[in-house]
């Protein structure tokens, strides 16, 4: 049972900390967020900059008391054109090490942050490509612009934009990288719709998410919003792919996949009892995966 519990919530995928939902508004109500989407985003876009500022800590990992660690993402810091100055801990995969990137390829980003990916994207296209970051986080894109700077990329740019309506035209990007963000969109239809439009015939994606093995209980759903994507909105990885392919990608496949497991004791800090007992009944595991997909040529 204790296996299961571990396995079962693993949406901290940004929040596994107890410092790292501070600043949420815990007036806010819940379910004014369920029923407008805008207002979970400026949840999101509020906590997110608040990281941008170093203001609250990051917190895909964490120290449990016993020194287990909670940990979502995973180490980039052997992948070329790595920074640690980009490098906030907020992602749950690799995506660019699998992305098959070539050289002198455009890559779009969604989601960059501070833009670690999006430079070990521009160490794989070389000076010849180019990498497009989105994201909708004016701090964010604040601090990834300076580390482009500092790093000397001419071929490297970051716009303001919702991945729900990227502000770029259609059939431009070979590829497309994201990397924990999709499951923080609160429509995945509308936001791989746009990363379909935006790739040229025969690109192809490779992201980085959450996924769940079973849906999340409507109460857990109103506790993520409560902490502002703390717990984030992963879905069922059945309908995970399903909108995918409905979207018109082809030879979608997953690329790695492993299990999130996040000790009780860092549960327990986000997730109500009785809501923790209802996700046991419906949650069987929770993953990060890497998929791919490609759009037709």
């Amino acid at each position: 049972m204790k296996e299961k519990i571990k396995q079962i919530i693993s949406e901290v995928t940004s929040c596994c900390a107890p410092t790292c939902c501070g600043g949420t508004d815990s007036k806010t109500d819940p379910k004014k967020i369920a029923d407008n989407p805008e207002s979970l985003k400026e949840a999101v876009r509020e906590k997110y900059a608040k990281i941008a500022r170093g203001e609250i800590e990051t917190c895909c990992s964490a120290d449990t008391n016993n020194g287990e660690i909670a940990n979502v993402s995973l180490d980039a810091s052997k992948l070329g054109g790595y920074s640690k100055d980009a490098d906030l801990n907020l992602g749950c995969g690799l995506p660019t090490e699998l992305a098959k990137i070539q050289k002198g390829q455009t890559v779009v980003d969604l989601g960059s942050g501070a833009g670690n990916d999006a430079f070990i994207a521009r160490q794989e296209v070389g000076d010849a490509g180019k990498v497009i970051g989105i994201d909708f986080t004016t701090e964010m894109n604040d601090k990834a612009r300076k580390n482009a700077s500092k790093l000397g990329y001419s071929n490297v740019e970051f716009l303001q934009g919702d991945i729900e309506n990227i502000p770029l035209d259609e059939a431009v990007a070979d590829v497309v990288v994201s990397n924990c963000v999709m499951n923080l969109v609160p429509d995945k239809h509308k936001a791989y719709s746009e990363a379909f439009r935006i790739l040229k015939p025969g690109g192809h994606f490779s992201i980085s998410d959450i996924v769940t093995e079973g849906e999340m209980p409507d109460e857990l759903r109103l506790q993520a919003e409560l902490y502002a994507g703390c717990v984030s909105g992963a879905t069922d990885i059945n309908a995970y792919f399903k909108t995918i392919q409905e979207v018109g990608f082809e030879n979608v496949e997953i690329q790695k996949k492993r299990v999130l497991d996040i000790p009780d004791e860092i549960l327990q800090q986000h997730i109500p009892a009785d809501v923790l007992e209802k996700a046991r009944e419906t949650v069987s595991a929770v993953y990060s995966i890497t998929i791919f997909g490609q759009k037709p040529a």
